[in-house]
């Protein structure tokens, strides 16, 4: 089989449909919604089963921890997954170094100083190819980017299917009230556009979303909303919607507590080459807070 490893964390969550995902990847704050002089907040990072529950592996993080020594999350003697690059920006745009941060057996750790009065971001953001092919009647499949994809696959290959990835993961933290710079789409990928601010979600009460693909609405995103703790629960509780023509969603929160919002959209029409289809992925970790 031949792969580049570089890709292989993200393909691992990428390449199965939403509902069939039993790994999830997030990132868990402390708290999203602050006051008082330069408040600080502590970041868990992990993949596993039951949201915010450490059994799996850690989110590998650049920066994070000595990355060399950290649980590789597969198999004896598989590679360790590479590192995701974290962005921490500040209310003003700025971006901010992660502190304190240490990789454990099951979950990475850092902490965050949050100097001006907003609203932060922390993102991670990946982009990749998948391909499937054929060889000598023998399936493989190949990661890497698109400038790779010539030279690791020969010109013969039958049954070829490449796949561009696109996953971003995020998380809204805001000390004192709510500002809007950050929330500000990159145009790049899947994103979430904000009508309800992130920071203002309360139980009950209706949040509206825009989804974006490459900065333009996009339609007919899936979407999965979960709350937190489904490990000690009989029920996921999962609320699944769809974005309309426009891109909107509208989510009504049924309790108070930390949610996992995913969102899948796939293509295969006006599709950047070499790729023959595309997924983008999205994912936040966002609070709800009693009225």
């Amino acid at each position: 089989m031949k792969m580049t490893y570089k890709w292989a964390a993200l393909t691992l969550a990428l390449c199965l449909p939403l509902s069939a995902q039993a790994h999830r990847a997030w990132m868990l704050p402390s708290a999203t919604v602050l006051s008082g002089d330069e408040p600080w907040i502590s970041v868990d990072a992990a993949v596993s089963n039951d949201l915010f529950y450490f059994e799996h592996f850690p989110l590998r993080i650049a920066g994070i921890g000595a990355l060399d020594q950290a649980p590789a999350g597969g198999p004896p003697g598989m590679r360790p997954r590479p590192a995701a690059v974290l962005q921490v920006l500040a209310p003003d745009g700025s971006q901010l170094q992660p502190r304190n941060g240490a990789i454990g057996r099951y979950r990475s750790t850092f902490d965050v100083q949050l100097p001006l009065k907003g609203t932060y971001k922390l993102a991670i953001a990946n982009q990749g190819l998948f391909a499937r092919y054929s060889e000598n009647g023998e399936n493989k499949r190949w990661m890497g980017k698109a400038d790779e994809l010539a030279k690791a696959i020969p010109a013969d290959a039958k049954d070829l299917v490449v796949t561009q990835n696109d996953s971003r993961m995020e998380v809204f933290v805001t000390s004192g009230a709510p500002s809007e710079t950050v929330l500000k789409p990159t145009g790049k990928g899947l994103e979430l556009k904000p009508v309800t601010h992130p920071n203002d979600l309360f139980a009950g009460e209706a949040a509206t979303f825009i989804f974006l693909l490459d900065g333009k609405p996009a339609a007919d995103v899936e979407v999965s909303v979960i709350p937190g703790g489904n490990r000690y629960r009989d029920q996921l509780g999962e609320i699944k919607t769809r974005s309309d023509a426009n891109g909107h969603v509208s989510i009504t929160w049924p309790s108070p507590g930390m949610y996992w919002l995913e969102a899948e959209l796939s293509i295969s029409e006006n599709v950047a080459k070499p790729a023959t289809e595309r997924r983008a992925s999205y994912s936040a970790t966002l609070e709800v807070l009693p009225q």
